[in-house]
């Protein structure tokens, strides 16, 4: 041990004028190259490494969260592959010429399996490059084949098949993009008041023909209710008779003269019928027909209410 301490001090002595500047360039060149060398992947994040010297970019490893050491000739780059957000803002020709424009929300992520892959082949500028001009291309070539009136009344629906197909063909490039949403559509004031006014037309149209329905509808209600009733009255009138109609005249004047509020009934209509005259007697017991027995040609019976006509002896 002392012999290699012995060894050290005599190294040290005979090149410590070279070994100290040396340290110093070594120093400095670490602090200067410390972004080249050392790479931190925060969270969220991936990396992919690129060798100088050693066959480009790796392609079957993908470098996770983490903290690492690499050579200052090679380079990693590091790719945030959680959900993103990007906007963007385009204009769109009609099939008859009118530009409206598209105020769109793009929601995407790189394919973290492939992320080698699209670094190699794309790059990290793959928004501006793949995403939106394959999402404009679509719109572009599916809202040329639309007129303005037409996008106008159904831009929901015709929008949310084009964007899917637009979906579809970023996907192939090995980033998934997990919606497109239109916040915005502009068309140009004159055609959207113009179209706005034919829509409005067109409601009233609607609304017309629906009113007319509904009255064809009620006449036709009211037609079999008349119907109805008329056969209700047919049937009703060759069912009565004069014998019935009779009865139940004299089950009504019976229900009436029982009331507390009936004075004097007299039954018989017909110079041939002899009428009766029935006396109610009123809720505290006394008659209300007096008086009646004084007049000529009507007596009453006994303990009764009842008045009944004097028949002269022949």
């Amino acid at each position: 041990m002392a012999k290699l301490k012995e060894k050290i001090g005599r190294f040290w002595h005979r090149y410590r004028i070279y070994i100290v500047p040396l340290t110093l360039v070594c120093i400095f060149l670490f602090l200067m190259l410390w972004k080249m060398i050392v790479i931190t992947v925060p969270a969220g994040n991936s990396a992919v490494l690129w060798r100088r010297f050693y066959g480009g970019t790796v392609t079957d490893r993908i470098f996770g969260e983490g903290f690492y050491l690499i050579y200052p000739w090679d380079k990693m780059t590091v790719y945030d592959i959680r959900l993103q957000e990007t906007s963007h803002v385009m204009h769109v020709l009609t099939r008859n010429a009118l530009t409206i424009t598209l105020d769109l929300s793009i929601r995407y992520r790189p394919e973290t399996e492939m992320l080698g892959i699209l670094h190699k082949t794309i790059g990290p500028e793959y928004v501006r490059k793949i995403v939106i001009p394959e999402i404009e291309s679509s719109l572009r070539t599916a809202i040329g084949g639309w007129d303005a009136e037409s996008l106008y009344s159904s831009r929901r629906l015709a929008l949310g098949s084009i964007i899917r197909d637009a979906i579809d063909n970023v996907v192939a490039n090995y980033i998934i993009v997990d919606t497109v949403i239109i916040r915005k559509v502009t068309f140009p004031p004159l055609i959207a008041e113009a179209i706005e006014k034919k829509q409005r037309e067109k409601q009233l149209a609607e609304a017309y023909v629906y009113i007319l329905v509904q009255a064809t509808k009620e006449a036709e209600r009211r037609r079999i209710e008349a119907e109805g009733y008329k056969r209700y009255n047919d049937i009703l009138n060759t069912s009565l008779t004069d014998q019935i109609l009779r009865w139940r005249g004299v089950e009504a004047t019976l229900k009436l003269a029982e009331s507390n509020n009936t004075k004097i009934v007299l039954i018989g209509n017909s110079s041939k019928e002899m009428p009766i005259i029935l006396n109610a007697i009123d809720h505290t017991g006394e008659s209300t027909g007096a008086g009646l027995s004084d007049i000529p040609g009507v007596s009453q019976k006994p303990d009764t209410g009842y008045f009944a006509p004097v028949i002269p002896s022949q």
